[in-house]
């Protein structure tokens, strides 16, 4: 579910939690728990819609108390 003041994925509005968005497709009674029995097996293909694809242009910040590993080229795998 989306945080209340972000854009509803569902509806032309904002978000306020109401959680219509993690309901189940054939069952509304029930929340999604992804079995994947809403996708049309019989088909040549299945198919998942891809809404926006996020790239971070930040670079990670390191966690404290971690050490951060580096893996070398090694010669004989070249």
């Amino acid at each position: 579910m989306r945080k209340a003041g972000e854009p509803c994925i569902l509806e032309d509005r904002i978000c306020d939690e109401c959680g219509e968005c993690d309901r189940c497709e054939l069952n509304p009674d029930k929340i999604c728990d992804n079995c994947c029995k809403c996708l049309d097996e019989g088909a040549d293909y299945l198919e998942v819609r891809i809404d926006d694809i996020l790239i971070s242009e930040e670079k990670p910040k390191p966690r404290a108390g971690r050490r951060t590993y580096r893996f070398k080229s090694r010669p004989d795998r070249q």
